[in-house]
């Protein structure tokens, strides 16, 4: 009798002590079935990666390089989904096509005077790892978002400009071959985002 209360006594202090360690993620309901009083504990997501297996030194350098960049660049995108999503929402209450384009204007000029400094410093793989970046978090190619909100001249122009430096806005992101190592970053960025 003794041992089975120090037992039930550990495993009450062992759940004690993980809610007062967790209690931000976790929601306790109870349940009661056939006279029985059921607790259930609901844990947030977490996800987990394996470790990237390297095939050699230098991939492990490129690894850490790209992770450098795709720390600094990832909130870009971010940021251009999250843009994206109000500048959509906002165009649907507007009548007219003319107010639609001004509305557009003005949200660039401003982006241009909150980030343009920021992004001007960007290297060009930086530049490169963004582009596909914003494809990931859009679902659309910056060809296509400049497209449809400055239009097709405009994204023309961009994509010359782009190609003159070896660049392409059409370029999509493909998480399964050429780009699995930066998705795998970029999970593991997300990891510790939502971990945090």
């Amino acid at each position: 009798m003794h041992f089975r209360v120090y037992k039930y006594s550990f495993l009450i202090f062992f759940i004690l002590l993980s809610i007062s360690l967790f209690s931000q993620s976790i929601v306790i309901t109870k349940t009661i079935i056939k006279g029985d009083t059921i607790a259930q504990i609901k844990l947030n997501e977490v996800l987990v990666l394996p470790a990237y297996k390297f095939t050699s030194d230098r991939q492990r350098r490129r690894y850490m390089r790209l992770e450098r960049y795709i720390r600094k660049v990832y909130p870009y995108a971010k940021l251009a989904n999250e843009t994206l999503s109000k500048i959509n929402d906002n165009i649907d209450s507007i009548d007219s096509k003319r107010a639609a384009k001004k509305y557009i204007k003005q949200v660039d000029k401003v982006l241009q005077d909150r980030y343009g400094k920021e992004l001007k410093k960007l290297t060009v793989m930086q530049g490169r790892l963004l582009i596909k970046l914003i494809d990931r978090e859009t679902g659309s190619t910056s060809y296509e978002l400049i497209k449809e909100l400055r239009g097709g001249f405009s994204a023309f122009m961009w994509q010359s400009l782009a190609r003159l430096f070896g660049e392409n806005l059409k370029e999509e992101y493909n998480k399964e071959e050429e780009d699995k190592m930066i998705e795998h970053i970029v999970l593991r960025i997300e990891s510790e985002l939502q971990n945090q």
